[in-house]
């Protein structure tokens, strides 16, 4: 004869992570990416003036485009807004440990 198998009861309990960061974009990161969006697309526009030969394709054309590739997009990814308030408590902490 098979035996009865009881089930034992499992009590789910929901554990709340914390996070330990905060959203890293801010609205500033926003307007530095759209600046670099915008920029790059001028960029293009002037590649696309004129015969391929002319001045505005072969010489503003391609600074404006290093401008927007390779300073305002990492630039819109790199950039964090530093807290003078926190670095005056963190050095301050600092001066108490060594007393």
């Amino acid at each position: 004869m098979a035996k009865a198998i009881k089930k034992k009861s499992v009590i789910k309990s929901k554990k709340v992570q914390e996070v330990t960061f905060s959203s890293y974009w801010n609205k500033i990161n926003y307007m530095i990416l759209a600046a670099a969006v915008i920029t790059i697309v001028i960029g293009y526009v002037f590649m696309s003036i004129g015969p391929w030969n002319s001045f505005p394709s072969l010489d503003i054309s391609p600074v404006i485009l290093i401008i927007g590739y390779l300073i305002l997009l990492p630039l819109s990814i790199l950039y964090t807004k530093s807290d003078s308030g926190n670095k005056n408590e963190v050095s301050g902490s600092k001066e108490l440990q060594k007393n």
